[in-house]
């Protein structure tokens, strides 16, 4: 799982928490994140989790406690 840890380090990069040392080599974000989604993907699969079913729920769950969380109150 060093993608995770790869993507934390571009993110601190990104956002100047921390500074890049010279020996590390070029990344970008989209590419951190789909190299993620791809070890997440195979990982799933190794433990026979249902990812499609799984996100289904969790997004149901996100929905219902959180739905109009990010709007203004009228």
């Amino acid at each position: 799982m060093e993608e995770v840890g790869e993507t934390a380090r571009l993110i601190n990069y990104l956002h100047e928490t921390k500074k890049k040392k010279p020996i590390e080599a070029e990344q970008n974000l989209p590419t951190e994140l789909t190299d993620m989604m791809f070890a997440i993907i195979c990982l799933a699969n190794v433990h026979n989790i249902d990812l499609q079913t799984t996100f289904e729920d969790m997004m149901a769950k996100y929905n219902q406690r959180d739905g109009d969380r990010f709007f203004p109150n009228s």
